[in-house]
């Protein structure tokens, strides 16, 4: 075991070094369009630090890697609901069924959601008497096939759309991920890129203006109506890789380590950090560090625990929690719920 884990921790500081040679200073926060997409979902995977792209086991596995969905032995349907940040409410459902021995299939569907809210102008600060609200929606289709006993990949397409008052945007997405397990231990290197799509601008009728063609023609029709157009913004296309492994693994008890780097196009590059430590697979305790090396993060120490047991033959109960510090924003805390069939 000894071994194991120094050979494990050498190759952690060796992705953290090459992190740090490699890391940018300047920050892109802020332009991409649809920031839910990079919300994370998951209480077990968020409490390992989001060091999950090898780790990827569960239904979960639909927003960090399609490929770990097809290492699943069982269907599985997985419920995540969080009191997001500002008020806002964010929920994930993933559903995943086996087909075969080899291919797998999954739905998902993703959505952060606020209040009504009072609209409000520089003459009528206290509201017009109207009210205003946003949402944003992802819903995801995947497939996932084992081509080897060791090696395997998934795709994940995904329609996504952000609604703001009466102006809304879409586009289509890809995701993409594979999942290698080497003869070292077990150990897992596992990729993805997640959110490969076209742009997306807002429409609608909070766009419309009048608009007068020729202003020095007296007596022209000068309330033609017209539409402002919007920029349009790429969508946060993000790159992961990632190692793990169980440096101690017997009947009673199973220890995960787990290392992932990071690059996204709306940020700087940065490595994320994971352990699992389960007690005959029914008991779990977990921690994690997040955005290591990442330009002025409020994010950092993460936590967790979980519960797994049978209810039936054939369908097991999981309950997974999480703790992550977001610094100045204080901390979120999240549950799941998951059962499998």
């Amino acid at each position: 075991m000894k071994k194991h884990v120094f050979i494990f921790i050498n190759l952690v500081l060796a992705v953290c070094l090459l992190q740090a040679q490699t890391s940018q200073n300047i920050s892109n926060v802020g332009t991409t369009s649809a920031p839910f997409l990079s919300i994370e979902v998951g209480a077990r995977a968020i409490s390992m630090g989001g060091a999950f792209v090898a780790t990827a086991d569960d239904a979960t596995s639909l927003y960090w890697n399609p490929s770990g969905i097809a290492t699943l032995n069982q269907s599985e349907v997985s419920f995540h609901h969080t009191e997001w940040l500002a008020e806002t409410s964010f929920d994930f459902v993933g559903v995943v069924l086996r087909l075969s021995s080899a291919d797998v299939v999954g739905l998902s569907f993703t959505s952060l959601t606020m209040g009504d809210m009072k609209v409000r102008t520089v003459n009528e600060p206290n509201g017009t008497g109207e009210m205003f609200t946003a949402n944003d929606i992802a819903i995801g289709a995947s497939y996932a096939r084992n081509l080897t006993d060791r090696f395997s990949i998934g795709f994940t397409g995904k329609y996504i759309q952000q609604k703001l008052w009466h102006m809304t945007a879409s586009t289509v997405a890809l995701d993409i991920g594979t999942m290698f397990t080497t003869q070292f231990n077990g150990m897992r290197i596992g990729m993805s890129i997640t959110n490969f799509g076209s742009k997306m601008s807002l429409s609608g009728k909070d766009t419309q203006v009048n608009y007068d063609i020729d202003e020095s023609i007296y007596g022209n029709n000068d309330k033609i109506l017209a539409h402002l157009d919007t920029d349009a913004w790429a969508l946060p296309l993000t790159f992961r890789f990632g190692v793990a492994m169980e440096v101690l693994e017997n009947e009673k008890n199973r220890l995960t380590l787990a290392v992932d780097a990071l690059h996204p196009n709306d940020n700087t590059e940065y490595i994320n950090l994971g352990a699992e430590y389960a007690i005959k697979e029914m008991f779990f305790l977990r921690g994690g560090y997040k955005s290591l090396f990442q330009l002025d993060s409020e994010e950092g120490l993460t936590l967790g625990a979980g519960l797994a047991h049978s209810v039936m033959r054939n369908v097991k109960l999981k309950i997974d929690y999480a703790y992550a510090d977001f610094g100045l924003l204080e901390n979120v805390q999240r549950f799941s719920l998951a059962i499998q069939f």
